[in-house]
């Protein structure tokens, strides 16, 4: 049974500084041009705004000049797997949806507008997303759950025209090979040197393997919760089974800890643990990225016992992972040159940007900007933007 609450419950709540910095929302709509008189109502609405649609039914193409859509993104979820809560539903969704397009908006000068949807089949999110569509200039996928999550994405890429990103999985993949590259660069080694051990094979997990070997990681291997994922290992959905392929080299078969004795770096994307001893067994110089929120995997000081550096995705620990350094660049370089799609290259090009901005100032404790640092934006967007036009896929 669902209760209702009363007035004093929900004033109680604002007690606590999260609520009521929520209280209302945390994002609005405003006009871009004044209206203070009849004429400036004619010009922003009837009849002078019929002759700006008359000339878009004409050349479709000017809504990108005459219209907000070219600087505005759909931040899209249906609930299904929102932060570590899990599957809450599309209304309990809807905070950490607006607190996406505050950052879009904060960090990227991109407008963006959140959309959580009732319904989970693929084909229902998709086709609902296809015709939401030519209101906006990209689509952010956030907070769908795996597997669903790449099926959904793959499709929206095949039938639309504009970037499609599901912030889960490239996000994070692009701040962790920036880190990763840093990381590689204070121990004197190449990506090419690193054997690198994933815990996760969900959104997030898969996309950080694809993105380590489009970058030329040595090796990788990635486990889920039965184990290490390797070809001929039964059960495996589609996904798993072309990660199978394409990774573990060394053909570990056994369990996380297993696969950690000597391996140079492990990221942690699961919500699981991982016993000291386990950490204690990697190479020298090991890289430990412990991403797991609100735990990690391993707790930053005991890793730090038995590694070179550690990373976590928390803001009270050096190197957070955080992907509010990737998603706003990339849709502000992408949007900037109307891009039609993102591509690998562009996600790789915003990482090394990303990188670049540490410079000299690399350390142990310093693998990654902060989000606040001002450089970070324009790095990233400008290399997403020189990218598109380099793969060919900028529309200017």
């Amino acid at each position: 049974m669902t209760t209702t609450p009363t007035s004093a419950s929900v004033s109680s709540l604002d007690a606590d500084p999260a609520f009521a910095l929520h209280r209302g929302g945390k994002i609005e709509i405003r006009a871009t041009i004044p209206v203070r008189d009849a004429d400036d109502l004619a010009l922003a609405y009837t009849p002078g705004v019929a002759r700006v649609c008359s000339a878009i039914a004409d050349t479709p193409s000017l809504a990108d000049d005459y219209t907000w859509v070219s600087n505005v993104v759909a931040v899209v979820s249906d609930g299904t797997a929102v932060l570590g809560l899990g599957d809450i539903g599309p209304a309990a969704a809807m905070p950490v949806m607006e607190g996406k397009a505050l950052l879009f908006k904060e960090f990227g000068g991109v407008d963006a507008v959140p959309i959580c949807l009732d319904c989970t089949d693929v084909d229902a999110l998709v086709e609902t997303v296809v015709r939401l569509a030519p209101s906006f200039g990209g689509i952010n996928l956030e907070d769908i759950s795996a597997p669903r999550c790449f099926e959904v994405e793959d499709r929206l890429r095949e039938l639309l025209d504009i970037p499609v990103f599901h912030d889960d999985q490239h996000g994070t993949a692009i701040v962790v090979l920036a880190a990763l590259t840093n990381a590689a660069r204070l121990t004197g080694r190449s990506l090419g040197d690193l054997r690198v051990v994933v815990a996760g094979a969900g959104a997030s997990g898969v996309a950080v393997a694809r993105i380590l070997l489009e970058a030329g990681i040595g090796d990788i291997a990635v486990a889920d919760s039965k184990g290490m994922i390797y070809s001929g290992r039964e059960g495996l959905n589609p996904v798993k089974e072309a990660l199978a392929r394409d990774t573990n080299k060394a053909g570990h078969l056994g369990s996380t800890e297993e696969a950690l004795v000597g391996a140079d770096v492990f990221v942690g994307l699961s919500g699981s643990t991982v016993p000291e001893a386990a950490i204690a067994s990697m190479a020298a110089d090991a890289i430990v990225f412990a991403l797991s929120n609100p735990m990690p995997e391993i707790e930053p000081s005991v890793a730090a016992r038995h590694a070179r550096v550690v990373a976590t995705g928390r803001s009270d620990f050096p190197n957070q992972i955080n992907n509010v350094l990737a998603f706003p660049g990339v849709f502000r370089g992408a949007l900037d040159v109307r891009a039609t799609t993102i591509t690998e290259n562009m996600k790789v090009a915003a990482a090394g940007a990303l990188a670049a901005v540490v410079g000299d100032d690399l350390s142990a404790d310093y693998v990654i900007p902060s989000p606040f640092d001002e450089r970070v934006a324009p790095a990233v967007i400008a290399a997403v933007a020189e990218q598109a036009r380099k793969d060919g896929v900028a529309r200017r």
